[in-house]
């Protein structure tokens, strides 16, 4: 395997360990689908369609989302998400531990 290929699968395995952190943080209000990834996106974080719904159904299925399906303005019906009450108590001790991971990587790559 070629050194290219090797940072790619490593950045992956990063980029998935961090994506629940990310998508937590940015539902405080509802999104849809599209419009959290958009906001991902926006602030740097692309993510594949492919990969956020998945996700979103697993974090509601651990109690961390709740959603619903809406019309809004005659559109096509969109799913909603918003963080629940237990996502925002995990959310707090995932941002704290990521500072902590965060400050003991700093020392050690520096």
């Amino acid at each position: 395997m070629e050194n290219d290929e090797l940072v790619q699968n490593i950045l992956l395995e990063l980029r998935r360990g961090t994506l629940s952190i990310a998508v937590l943080s940015q539902l405080s209000r509802e999104e849809y689908g599209y419009s959290l990834l958009k906001a991902l996106s926006d602030k740097g974080l692309e993510v594949d369609q492919s990969t956020l719904y998945p996700l979103l159904r697993r974090l509601e299925s651990q109690g961390l989302l709740q959603s619903d399906w809406r019309i809004v303005d005659e559109a096509r019906p969109r799913r909603y998400y918003v963080i629940s009450t237990q996502g925002k108590a995990v959310l707090t001790k995932l941002k704290k531990e990521w500072s902590a991971m965060v400050q003991t990587m700093n020392q050690m790559l520096s």
